[in-house]
């Protein structure tokens, strides 16, 4: 498997597996004491109703877990991303 830097992930889009743009990758959010991937904060689409999604602040969180792919995007299982 390649290795992935997180610089390379910055400012990627993330997409459902249906192709709803959720919005851009902000940041990575880790577990500091298992170094485990917890989530992924992102910048909602303009379009996107975040109301279905945790929030902090004005970023959606979604879950590591629910990433299927990354390549040009970053793509995840909807079902997996919602409260």
């Amino acid at each position: 498997m390649a290795k992935i830097y997180a610089r390379s992930l910055a400012g990627k889009e993330i997409v459902t597996m249906a192709g709803t743009v959720l919005g851009e990758l902000e940041n990575i959010v880790l577990d500091p004491e298992t170094g485990k991937l917890m989530d992924l904060l992102v910048k909602p689409d303009s379009e996107l109703d975040p109301a279905r999604y945790r929030k902090e602040g004005k970023l959606i969180l979604v879950p590591f877990s629910s990433v299927c792919a990354l390549k040009d995007y970053i793509v995840v299982d909807d079902k997996r991303t919602q409260r």
